[in-house]
């Protein structure tokens, strides 16, 4: 007999992750250096050059243990966004920080909405620590529906899940929809506003840091994985209020941030000109894709993110085979449950070129 898990990981999924370079090589026959990987959100031109530069000046520190604190980084971004030190959280990517907040904040009885279609891992997150999830459907549009958010709150409900930018949809609230619903969310629910994708909106844009400096009861987090190009490093960070800080404190590991990864991300943020240059890209490339979308006539969602939601008409997991036998990885809608629907990510012009190619082929062969 084996050990028994607990009830709550028994029922548990198994997180679909995107498949890496080295098993897609190994299905498919294709050398890694031949992939044309386009299904992680990741950015395609890597990061910057002052990254490499200073981390190769940190190896003499190799060998000892890292600043617990974080200290330079908060101090860092403390000054970007006006707020306290304090006020800031750090860790392995935005994944351990959204599993922080689920051992912190939710328990057995506890109801949680989560946005439907969005982010995988709330889900995860919230079954592990027992909650109840109370799904909302996007709207047609594929949007975020607040209002409907707000209809489902009551007595029992712990934490609002909002990807914004929203993940797979590319949607943004609006800004003023996003201020009055802060406002109108009761005190008792703890509202994470997941802004991985906050600097790809495409035009001005409210200081969401704002809700943290008026509410007790909302928690900001953002990533270095995305514009900054430092995925594999995983480096998020989370702004709230000091009492929230100090609850994920209480579960989070002593050390969780390695020296590698905060000079990676001190060294981004003074690299502002790479970070402009992979904006600038990505808006470039998504105006290409949805110009060739409209000449096929595919209905695709205007995204704020770095990659795009396109309805092809036929079945999503059909398309992902027909791109992967031409070495290109690409995610399926429908385990998001958007059934003929592709997210792609943006790669650089040549990659999205080939994409567009390839997609014309399976249309006009379906």
């Amino acid at each position: 007999m084996s050990v028994k898990e607990k009830k709550s990981v028994e029922r548990l999924p198994k997180y679909k992750l995107a498949k890496s370079l080295k098993s897609f090589s190994l299905e498919y026959g294709i050398e890694e250096k031949d992939i044309i990987k386009l299904a992680g959100n990741e950015n395609r031109y890597g990061c910057s050059r002052k990254v490499l530069e200073a981390i190769n000046n940190k190896e003499s520190d190799f060998s000892f243990y890292p600043d617990m604190n974080v200290t330079l980084l908060r101090e860092k971004l403390s000054k970007k966004y006006n707020i306290n030190p304090e006020n800031f959280i750090f860790g392995n990517g935005s994944f351990e920080l959204i599993t922080l907040i689920g051992e912190a904040f939710i328990s057995s009885g506890n109801e949680v909405i989560y946005n439907d279609p969005s982010f995988g891992w709330y889900l995860n997150v919230t079954l592990k620590n027992e909650g109840t999830i109370i799904r909302v459907p996007v709207t047609e549009d594929k949007a975020v529906d607040t209002e409907e958010i707000l209809k489902r709150i009551n007595d029992k409900t712990k934490v609002i899940w909002l990807c914004n930018p929203n993940n797979p949809t590319g949607t943004v609230i609006p800004s003023e929809v996003l201020k009055d619903f802060v406002e109108r969310v009761p005190h008792h629910v703890l509202l994470v506003l997941d802004e991985a994708y906050i600097d790809f909106i495409d035009g001005d844009y409210i200081d969401t840091i704002d809700f943290v400096r008026k509410y007790n009861n909302v928690i900001i987090l953002r990533t270095f994985s995305k514009s900054y190009g430092l995925a594999s490093f995983r480096i998020g960070y989370g702004i709230a209020d000091v009492s929230i800080i100090e609850n994920l404190l209480k579960v989070k590991l002593p050390i969780n941030l390695g020296l590698v990864a905060q000079t990676a991300a001190l060294a981004a943020l003074d690299d502002e000109e790479f970070t402009d240059f992979i904006i600038k890209k990505n808006r470039e490339q998504l105006q290409y894709y949805y110009t060739e979308f409209e000449k096929l006539n595919l209905r695709y969602i205007p995204s704020n993110g770095n990659f795009v939601l396109v309805n092809i008409g036929i079945s999503g997991t059909f398309a992902e085979k027909e791109f992967a036998k031409k070495g290109i990885i690409i995610r399926n809608g429908e385990e998001f449950g958007l059934d003929e629907w592709l997210r792609i990510s943006v790669g650089k012009p040549e990659e999205n070129k080939k994409v567009i190619e390839v997609l014309k082929e399976i249309v006009k062969e379906n």
